[in-house]
């Protein structure tokens, strides 16, 4: 089995530049793992460690899931596939038409379910959050979160456990105190929210 910055590396999924996140940063390095989840395959490998110890847990009584959800877009294939080696059901949250993160296309949640968030990279969680409201809204239990690439600054903390196939540095700034901006390198948002 290889290791997820080897499937990454191998898909070209890991992008070195300069790049405008989803959360407003900028940073040298950006995830496309659009790129490494083309390949149902390498899809599997990189979420296999993931599920295991979500297993794990499961079976020793620290977690009970009843469904995964993917934040659209990054999320839903993650969530699919995780959902798939959990046994578990899938659903996706997107943005409706004003932006705000919903759950449509007839999925529902029952009071108090247990939902596992599953993206593709967590740089803020910002994403998670919004996705985790909508479904708090609807009288669901956000238990955990889990994700292809955590690439959080160190000391940034989240609001519930993390089950992360990697965890990998990346330089980020806030947009007026870029580096890369004082260069005079041109930004590239590659990411699909509008910011």
């Amino acid at each position: 089995m290889k290791d997820t910055i080897t499937l990454l590396r191998e898909s070209e999924a890991m992008l070195e530049g300069h790049f405008l996140l989803s959360s407003g940063k900028h940073s040298d390095r950006y995830f496309q793992c659009a790129r490494l989840l083309q390949y149902p395959d390498k899809a599997a490998e990189a979420l296999t460690p993931v599920a295991e110890r979500i297993k794990k847990d499961i079976e020793d009584g620290k977690l009970r899931i009843d469904a995964v959800c993917g934040p659209a877009i990054g999320g839903i294939i993650v969530a699919y596939e995780l959902a798939r080696q959990l046994g578990l059901p899938a659903i996706f949250t997107e943005r409706d038409d004003e932006g705000k993160m919903s759950l449509r296309r007839g999925f529902t949640v029952r009071s108090g379910e247990k939902i596992l968030i599953a993206e593709d990279v967590i740089t803020t969680g910002k994403s998670s959050g919004e996705a985790a409201l909508a479904l708090k809204n609807l009288g669901a239990d956000i238990v955990a979160l889990a994700c292809i690439v955590d690439r959080r600054a160190s000391g940034e903390s989240l609001r519930w456990p993390l089950y992360e196939s990697s965890a990998i540095e990346a330089v980020t700034w806030n947009a007026e105190n870029c580096a890369l901006c004082a260069k005079g390198i041109p930004v590239v948002k590659p990411g699909s929210r509008r910011i």
